[in-house]
């Protein structure tokens, strides 16, 4: 059973063959598939980027594709660095370079008010029927320095108050377990178990 993602991040990709593998599925995404061009994000919200990602590469391979939509939303930032978190500080995506532009922007921010969330939209594209959105989000503070070295992206400054950990140190099985990528993944798991029967000949029935 394969699976597309449309992505060319190395990190999310990692991160969906560890939640998915287990389950006997197999995970391409954009980096397996040199011919399938990046979608551009031109949305404003992480639904219309999703979509977008989803449905423009289901269009290209006539199969069903996910595509997710995630990012760092910060309160104290009005929502920053949320649908541009990826290229928040320019064009080239660098993951020091946008967590040193956060630190910079809440310098002097007391801990209290560093209150922030990881925001993930899923959407799975499928060739003559509507395509179907997964939300999910976890809550935690941002730090003042950098603490753990796994992960990707801001985990090494995400905090979650609860586990007293950062999203970097955490193991990957940790991770996904509270992630905001692996609880809207949790939630097209019960969607697909609830619709679709084992043995189905139809386009979902690859999910």
């Amino acid at each position: 059973m394969e699976i597309i993602i449309a992505t060319k991040n190395p990190g999310k990709a990692k991160e969906f063959q560890e939640i998915f593998a287990p389950l006997g599925y197999e995970v391409k995404t954009l980096l397996d598939l040199k011919d399938i061009p990046d979608v551009e994000e031109t949305g404003t919200t992480f639904a219309e980027n999703a979509i977008l990602k989803a449905e423009m590469t289901s269009v290209l391979l006539n199969q069903v594709v996910i595509a997710d939509d995630s990012g760092l939303v910060i309160d104290a930032l009005d929502g920053k660095p949320g649908v541009y978190s990826a290229r928040y500080a320019g064009l080239e995506k660098n993951d020091d370079a946008n967590i040193d532009k956060v630190l910079t922007e809440l310098n002097g921010v007391p801990q209290e008010n560093r209150t922030a969330h990881f925001h993930c939209t899923l959407a799975v594209a499928i060739p003559g029927q509507e395509t179907k959105l997964f939300t999910g989000i976890c809550n935690g503070l941002i730090l003042t320095e950098r603490r753990g070295n796994n992960g990707f992206g801001y985990d090494p400054i995400f905090y979650i108050p609860d586990l007293g950990k950062t999203m970097a140190e955490l193991l990957p099985d940790e991770k996904n377990n509270i992630s905001h990528r692996g609880q809207a993944i949790k939630q097209l798991r019960n969607w697909v178990n609830k619709h679709f029967k084992k043995g189905e000949t139809d386009e979902s029935a690859n999910l």
